[in-house]
């Protein structure tokens, strides 16, 4: 799962969605970063509301992504999308195929929520804008192991470039993706990869319900 599909639930409470956020941020800020469930689960019942809060997020989006990744629809979307991803790259043997057909599954079903509700997605960053990314920041380095100076700076950045509007884009969407590829050392993608998506779009929009089946998000 991916930013937008771990929030819905909880537009109703920003530190919480936030929380549900941090893994996916940190992945991007500042990858020596990483928080387990046992990093986690003391700070709960914090006393500061927002570490609470924050700790609850991180928690369900670790709870979210275990059974998400173990459903059947998962599984064979990524093997759809990895084949789709091999042919159009001619890429028999690099990490290139399968990395994007586990990541496209995810940044396509925030893209098929997106457009079936536009109007949580405006929500989403107007909550995501009652926040204040220092306090994230300073519960984060309350659980970590390590602490991370980057956290802040990314949340400010992911809420002035709107972000997860570029997935409803076929072009936006390729130059997201290439932020991915070079932050992970891979080749860059050609324009004419983008031609796959129309085709990847409807096959995951087409399991939605089933990839969000065992999970309770009510919106």
């Amino acid at each position: 799962m991916n930013y937008f599909a771990h929030a819905l639930p909880l537009l109703d409470q920003p530190y919480l969605a936030a929380g549900a956020c941090v893994p996916d941020w940190l992945a991007v800020a500042d990858r020596r970063v990483r928080l387990r469930l046992k990093h986690v689960e003391p700070f709960l019942a914090d006393a500061d509301p927002v570490a609470a809060a924050v700790a609850g997020g991180v928690r369900r989006h670790l709870d979210e992504d275990a059974r998400f990744h173990n459903t059947r629809a998962f599984a064979e979307l990524s093997w759809q999308l990895t084949v789709m991803v091999r042919d159009a790259l001619r890429d028999q043997d690099g990490l290139r195929p399968s990395f994007l057909g586990h990541l496209l599954v995810e940044i396509l079903l925030d893209s098929a929520l997106a457009l079936e509700n536009p109007h949580l997605l405006k929500r989403y960053y107007q909550v995501l804008e009652e926040i204040d990314p220092a306090l994230v920041q300073a519960a984060v380095n309350r659980m970590a192991p390590r602490p991370t100076e980057r956290l802040s700076i990314m949340i400010a950045e992911f809420r002035r470039q709107w972000v997860l509007w570029d997935y409803l884009r076929d072009d936006k969407l390729l130059q997201r993706l290439n932020q991915v590829m070079r932050r992970v050392n891979l080749p860059v993608l050609p324009d004419e990869f983008a031609n796959i998506f129309p085709n990847a779009r409807q096959l995951v929009s087409s399991r939605k319900d089933e990839l969000l089946s065992d999970l309770e998000l009510n919106f």
